[in-house]
């Protein structure tokens, strides 16, 4: 069974997007997963298809409504679906390539894309939403999130990749940064290759390649190096 992805969306049509070409395109095309969009409007209790409200306790803003959200994902998401329910989130828990990685092994993802001031904890409570950021920043809507970690995943599905081992040494994997990398023309503005990529000797180039990799990690994002296992790091 391919990776069958659900967003529950006010702006349908912001997807597939860019998740419509190049590789998630391509994996679409050749069905290595699919893609349902939910309109959120549908379940609206009102004939102005109202989803929002003002908050309680008052503030700025509007707060999505629980009683649509639920009927929204109840639909998408009956009793039985094993998928993970994600809600994008600027106050989620950072997606890691850890979690995408357990997220390609599944069966696929229910992913809800927040607007306004964000959505009624009640909600989030009962239908057990995973709330998921991808960054120290806030964006207009969950849309843009949602395309970035479906991007990520889709990419490590079987048959995406037209090599499986290229995701092997890539930044974040083993816990570094990934490696500089060079091609053709040997010299470009006075600057060549590196020697030792040059050479024909695997174990030397694999030897470069680590070392370049925790240089850049340690950096740029030491508190990679910092959270690696002791075992590791030696």
């Amino acid at each position: 069974m391919s990776f069958h992805a659900s967003v529950l969306t006010l702006y349908p049509e912001m997807f597939p997007g860019p998740l419509g070409l190049s590789l998630a395109g391509r994996g679409l095309a050749e069905e290595a997963w699919s893609l349902e969009t939910v309109q959120i409007r549908d379940f609206a209790l009102d004939r102005h298809r109202s989803v929002d409200d003002t908050p309680a306790g008052g503030g700025a803003g509007m707060v999505m409504r629980a009683d649509v959200l639920a009927r929204a994902i109840d639909h998408a998401s009956p009793q039985g679906d094993s998928r993970p329910r994600l809600l994008m989130s600027p106050r989620g828990q950072p997606l890691t390539q850890a979690r995408v990685r357990e997220l390609a092994a599944g069966p696929g993802a229910v992913i809800l894309c927040g607007r306004f001031e964000g959505v009624d904890q009640r909600l989030i409570d009962t239908r057990g939403l995973e709330e998921v950021s991808v960054g120290d920043f806030i964006l207009s809507g969950g849309e843009p999130a949602a395309i970035v970690l479906l991007d990520a995943v889709v990419r490590l599905l079987p048959g995406v990749m037209g090599n499986a081992q290229s995701g092997d040494e890539e930044s974040f994997e083993n816990s570094l940064l990934e490696h500089p990398h060079y091609t053709r023309p040997q010299e470009f503005e006075g600057v060549p290759i590196p020697d030792v990529l040059n050479s024909g000797h695997h174990a030397k180039i694999a030897a470069w390649r680590r070392e370049q990799a925790e240089r850049l990690t340690k950096e740029r994002r030491p508190d990679l190096i910092a959270a690696r296992p002791q075992s590791v790091q030696k």
